[in-house]
């Protein structure tokens, strides 16, 4: 038996807002989406040609109060092969929260407050 990751969920306050933020951080688009008959729901599934990883995004029509992610010990990574110009351009949009320069690595934070790592490709 083999199992193959296929996606992550992170619940979102303001869906329009995350997808933009995550298009424009992260290159990522949207492949599909999943609408509640009643409206209760959206769930918006992001990915890129790199990799058939999926970020789902779940919108909930009820929830107005931000999620609690505990101490945000838990992300998602994210392999760059031009980490300065990633670096950059996530420094001039104001989300890296935390740098770790003796492992080469950094972290962004979504709109939610979600950790993303960002770590160069290595040889």
């Amino acid at each position: 038996m083999k199992f193959r990751m296929y996606h992550e969920n992170y619940n979102v306050l303001d869906l329009k807002r995350s997808m933009e933020f995550y298009e424009k951080a992260l290159g990522l688009k949207e492949v599909s989406r999943k609408e509640a008959a009643d409206g209760s729901f959206i769930i918006v599934y992001m990915g890129n040609d790199t990799t058939d990883f999926l970020l789902e995004l779940t919108w909930l029509r009820d929830r107005t109060e931000p999620y609690n992610l505990g101490d945000e010990e838990f992300h998602l990574a994210f392999e760059t092969d031009d980490f300065e110009s990633a670096h950059k351009l996530h420094s001039e949009m104001g989300c890296i929260c935390f740098e770790n320069e003796a492992m080469g690595i950094y972290f962004i934070q979504d709109p939610d407050g979600y950790w993303l790592e960002i770590v160069p490709v290595r040889g």
